[in-house]
């Protein structure tokens, strides 16, 4: 029993080493996509994904990653689930990867002002701060950049480009 319970340890350590293909600073576990990993009695181990929104293309190659580094770690039987409940939020991304995201030049989510939004008849949206300077005056360039999770915004201060996750 204490052999399993180690062994599944272990293979939850090693799935939440693997890095996300869009965002590889993050680890699947960083940005909350890996929600479980169990040991079976038949030794298989299986590995639960849970899709950062629906039709994300990086899902086959993330179970596929997770698989393939349980595999060289030596689990034969490797399974991996996809779990859509709960649905993936923001929310569900790890103090640490919101850091490692602000060290790589990438606003977190959760930058913005969270509460009661005032409405406002015209485009603007509350100015998300810099991750490099730290600055309010920034400016949204685009709602799209690399991928449809995240915006790209501008800093007037330094100049910098920088992506924003968007909130979910």
């Amino acid at each position: 029993m204490v052999t399993a319970r180690l062994d599944a340890r272990r293979a939850r350590h090693i799935a939440e080493q693997v890095p996300d293909p869009e965002l590889p600073m993050l680890t699947l576990a960083d940005l909350g996509v890996l929600r479980d990993v169990e040991l079976t009695g038949d030794g298989t181990v299986v590995a639960r994904l849970t899709p950062t929104y629906s039709g994300c293309p990086a899902m086959a190659e993330m179970r596929a990653d997770v698989a393939a580094r349980l595999h060289e770690a030596g689990y034969a039987s490797v399974e991996i689930r996809t779990v859509l409940d709960p649905p993936w939020t923001t929310d569900w991304i790890t103090e640490s990867g919101r850091r490692k995201l602000a060290e790589h030049g990438i606003a977190p989510p959760g930058a913005a002002p969270r509460g009661p939004v005032p409405l406002v008849l015209s485009p603007a949206r509350p100015a998300v701060p810099c991750p490099r300077c730290g600055s309010r005056d920034t400016e949204e360039t685009s709602r799209f950049a690399a991928t449809s999770c995240k915006a790209l915004w501008r800093c007037r201060d330094c100049r910098e480009p920088f992506e924003y996750v968007k909130e979910i």
